[in-house]
């Protein structure tokens, strides 16, 4: 594709499959040395051999749990020992498993804010600590519509992604001044592998997830993981290096 990621080296989580992995690709399409990370060590071995086999650059796979800190420390550790630095980090990682805030339990709020938030908290320390080193970085936080009030049975998820939102601008107005600039992209209605396996389990086909994408979504379809890949190299690169605190929308106008 490019260079607009030329020997920037990135760290992508969550990026075994969905929208983490058309990152991680395109990262590495714009001359980044991706860090793919994720609990899936099949998956993200072949997503590394992809990227070596189809671009012919370097890249590599770090086993990481972001809800367990110590995971998130050795990934910023693993980066920097095989890389020598870090440039920007991508907090994907997330789950949203169902439940309106009357029926959440306890394991179910704590098992989300531990992916969710937590794990952005303590990757974005880690990775914050090592930029600083090196003149800065970019960290991009990859939100949800669901942030600023969220479906009804999706509460805890929600409120975790409100969470991230606050970290993002936290970053952004606190340290500026050491290079590192976080922007937040607010994603959309997009068809993951991971949603069209969902709608399937409640008798919901890939071409009527469509259909209703088109309906509802004002652009008249669903979002790819390109499409927010694209905004995420942007957040990157050096073209927005007076961008920081911004919530890039990438919703087709979907929520907004």
């Amino acid at each position: 594709m490019g260079n607009r990621l030329a020997g920037k080296v990135v760290v992508i989580t969550g990026a075994t499959k969905g929208i983490g992995k058309g990152i991680a690709k395109m990262c590495a399409a714009e001359g980044a040395l991706a860090v793919v990370s994720g609990r899936n060590e099949q998956d993200g071995m072949q997503v590394v051999r992809d990227i070596k086999e189809t671009l012919g650059t370097d890249a590599l796979f770090v086993k990481t749990d972001v809800s367990r800190i110590d995971d998130c420390r050795i990934l910023i550790e693993r980066t920097v020992e095989h890389f020598g630095r870090i440039d920007g980090l991508v907090n994907n990682a997330g789950i949203f498993p169902r439940g309106d805030l009357l029926d959440t339990t306890e394991e179910l709020f704590d098992a989300v804010f531990n992916v969710n938030i937590k794990g952005a908290f303590f990757c974005s320390q880690y990775a914050m600590k090592a930029m600083s080193r090196t003149g800065g970085g970019s960290i991009v936080q990859i939100g949800s519509t669901n942030a600023y009030k969220g479906q009804k049975d999706l509460a805890a998820y929600s409120c975790s992604k409100g969470a991230m939102l606050t970290l993002s601008k936290h970053i952004a107005g606190n340290y500026s001044e050491q290079g590192i600039r976080c922007n937040w992209i607010t994603v959309g209605w997009v068809a993951t592998d991971g949603e069209i396996e969902l709608h399937n389990r409640m008798g919901v086909s890939a071409d009527r997830l469509n259909e209703m994408g088109k309906v509802a979504i004002p652009s008249g379809r669903l979002q790819t993981a390109e499409d927010n890949a694209y905004g995420v190299i942007y957040l990157l690169s050096d073209e927005s290096s007076q961008v920081t605190g911004t919530e890039l929308v990438i919703t087709g106008g979907h929520r907004i």
